[in-house]
């Protein structure tokens, strides 16, 4: 089994400083503090396909430094490395390199740790080439394309189901998210195109599903909404996620949010967009704050992903007891297996949040969901 793999450094560098993405931002996210996070993913994975791989004889491809062969030397895990240059910034260029390099080693998957924009990158230098299957460990800010595994753990155990046959394949939709619209709180994602990859329903995130624009829907919003500012100490501070179920409750408030930031709701105002850096210095009595999530749509992914402002440090202040889910009773029949997800990208936070969870679905009503 030969596996290759491709590390974008820089991807989801613009999640926890609030830029929604890298695209074209990479100098502004490291002069507002951004660190990368993509490296610690591709180890995460590595550790975790060295602890699943047992018996069985897999040999891993990768690119030179940053994109591949730092990680694998931290995670300990033996790596052929390709013959090719990487600078110190990276480009899609090295990325459709190394997949034409790594389709010439005769790979039997290709292993890519990024976002969508990776995903993008891979599918056209994939294009009109022999089609290798393709796995995404997601590292970026969002991530609307189906080829993403849930977490690094998961596309280790996506890895072990397709060395032993367990895994089908499927074509996943590669999305195009436009992120200076999504920048100026307007949602613009298109279908870029398909990708050969592992259906392993309970290890892969699947594509994002829109929330429908129903009277019926839009009522049931506006009821969690009634029911959360009524039940809500009058002094509390507010950690408000993306979407428009959130969007709701900020209207019953009497104020404006982002539909697609994270704003805060701080002594009886709003503060817009708002970075993990702003949380932090601004929220002085975390006993009366609170955080409020809605799940993306059919992945059921609360944390990691477009909301990476709510870092593993605002979690920890927070605490689980003060995290509050609201969804409508339909987007919740809509997500996969019936269970919300945790991705924060650290393994002690996701585990303080996994367990049962409850979901405010309409006024004064609710219900227990599995967290994993």
């Amino acid at each position: 089994m030969r596996v290759g793999l491709i590390v974008n450094p820089v991807a989801g560098l613009g999640g926890r400083v609030g830029l929604k993405g890298t695209d074209g931002v990479l100098k502004e996210a490291f002069a507002k503090g951004a660190v990368p996070l993509a490296p610690q993913r591709a180890v995460e994975f590595l550790k975790a396909l060295k602890l699943r791989m047992g018996n069985y004889q897999v040999e891993v491809f990768s690119c030179p430094a940053s994109m591949g062969a730092q990680e694998a030397q931290t995670a300990e895990v033996a790596v052929n490395v390709l013959p090719m240059t990487v600078n110190e910034e990276t480009s899609a260029l090295d990325t459709k390199k190394a997949v034409k390099l790594l389709k010439a080693a005769d790979v039997d998957l290709l292993v890519f740790v990024g976002g969508d924009g990776t995903a993008r990158d891979i599918f056209d230098a994939a294009k009109g080439t022999k089609v290798v299957p393709v796995l995404g460990v997601p590292a970026g800010v969002k991530m609307y394309s189906g080829v993403f595994a849930v977490s690094p753990w998961d596309a280790a155990d996506a890895v072990v189901a397709f060395i032993e046959r367990r895994a089908d394949l499927v074509d996943f939709e590669v999305m195009d998210a436009d992120e200076d619209a999504i920048r100026n709180d307007v949602f613009d994602v298109k279908l870029y195109g398909y990708l050969k990859g592992l259906s392993v329903p309970v290890l892969m995130q699947g594509c994002k599903e829109v929330s429908p624009e129903t009277v019926d829907e839009k009522e049931q919003q506006k009821a969690i909404a009634r029911y959360v500012v009524e039940e809500m100490p009058k002094d509390a501070t507010l950690i408000l996620g993306p979407g428009t179920t959130v969007e709701c409750i900020a209207e019953d408030l009497g104020v404006q949010k982002t539909v697609l930031g994270v704003d805060l709701y701080h002594e009886g105002e709003m503060v817009l967009d708002v970075d993990e850096k702003a949380i932090l210095e601004t929220v002085k009595d975390w006993f009366s704050t609170w955080i409020v999530l809605s799940p993306i749509g059919h992945q059921g992914l609360l944390l990691g992903r477009g909301n990476q402002q709510i870092s593993p440090e605002v979690v920890k202040r927070v605490g689980k007891k003060h995290i509050l889910v609201v969804a409508t009773a339909s987007k919740l029949r809509g997500i996969a297996d019936k269970v919300l997800r945790v991705d924060i990208g650290d393994v002690e936070v996701d585990g303080m949040l996994q367990g049962s969870m409850r979901v405010v679905t309409d006024y004064k009503l609710g219900v227990q969901m599995t967290v994993k």
